[in-house]
C-alpha cells in the first residue's frame, strides 16, 4: 500500500485530495491546521485503518518537525507528498496606489512559498525511503509571470510565483536523485482559502480532486522536464 502525506487537509481541495486517495486504497497522512473543523474526523470514521490526522502549520518549523515526528512513528516511509496548504487574502485587489498591506504579503510568503520548502525538508528522510519519491505541489496560474495580466494580487502572485522558483531550485537537487515532481494549477476551486468558501468558482473541491490525482499518481514519459500543468491538462508558462 502507497502512502501520502497532504498538507491543509481540513477542507477544500486538500480534504478532496485525502478523500480520492483513500477511496483508490491509499494510506493517507492529513495534515490539519483546524482542529475545530470536523470533516477529516468524519473521513477518519470512514477510514478508520488508513487514515491519521496529523496536526500540521506549514507556517511553524516547529509544528511541520512534530508531524514528521507522528508520521514516523506509524510508518517507515512516504511514497507521495501533496504540498496544498496555501491561503489567499482579502487584500489581494489592492494596487500600489491603495497601500499594500506587506504585513500580509508576508503571512502569505511563510504559508504559500516557505510552507512548502519546510514541508519537504523535514519529510525527506522518510521520502527518501519511499518506492515513488513523488513531490506534488498546488501552485496557481497566478504564478506564472508570463501570463499575467493583473495589476495587482502582488502577495498571492508573488508567492506563487516564488513557489514554482523553489520547486525549481528542488527539481535541480532532487531529481537526479531519483524524485519526480508535479506542479498544478487546479482551477478556480470553490476553496476556503479566503476563510470563506468561495461559492462563485467553478469547481467543487471533490471535482478538482478528481482532476488532481491522476496527474499526482501517474507517470510521465518526460519525468526530467518540469512543467506547470493545469486541470484541463494544459500547460502553462513559467
Amino acid at each position: 500500500m502507497k502512502t501520502a502525506l497532504v498538507t491543509g487537509a481540513d477542507r477544500g481541495l486538500g480534504h478532496g485530495l485525502t478523500e480520492n486517495l483513500l477511496e483508490n486504497g491509499w494510506r493517507v497522512f492529513a495534515g490539519r491546521y483546524m482542529s475545530e473543523w470536523r470533516e477529516l474526523d468524519e473521513l477518519a470514521e470512514r477510514f478508520p485503518d488508513t487514515l491519521t490526522i496529523v496536526a500540521l502549520d506549514v507556517a511553524s518549523a516547529e509544528s511541520v518537525g512534530a508531524a514528521r515526528d507522528a508520521v514516523a512513528a506509524e510508518a517507515q516511509s512516504l511514497d507521495m507528498l501533496i504540498n496544498n496548504a496555501g491561503v489567499a487574502t482579502r487584500t489581494n485587489p489592492l494596487t500600489i496606489r491603495e497601500n499594500p498591506d506587506y504585513d500580509e504579503m508576508h503571512r502569505l510568503y511563510d504559508v504559500n512559498t516557505l510552507g512548502p520548502l519546510r514541508t519537504v525538508e523535514a519529510f525527506l528522510p522518510l521520502l527518501d525511503r519511499g518506492s515513488l519519491k513523488r513531490l506534488c505541489f498546488v501552485s496557481s496560474e497566478a504564478g506564472s509571470v508570463a501570463a499575467s495580466q493583473r495589476n495587482s494580487w502582488f502577495a498571492y502572485c508573488m508567492s506563487k510565483a516564488a513557489l514554482n522558483m523553489a520547486i525549481k531550485n528542488l527539481f535541480n537537487d532532487l531529481r537526479p536523485q531519483g524524485y519526480t515532481f508535479r506542479v498544478y494549477h487546479p482551477g478556480w476551486v470553490r476553496s476556503y482559502m479566503g476563510g470563506l468558501k468561495n461559492d462563485n468558482a467553478d469547481l467543487e473541491p471533490r471535482e478538482a480532486a478528481g482532476y488532481a490525482i491522476p496527474f499526482f499518481t501517474s507517470s510521465r514519459d518526460d519525468e526530467d522536464r518540469l512543467v506547470l500543468i493545469d486541470y484541463r491538462g494544459r500547460e502553462w508558462p513559467w
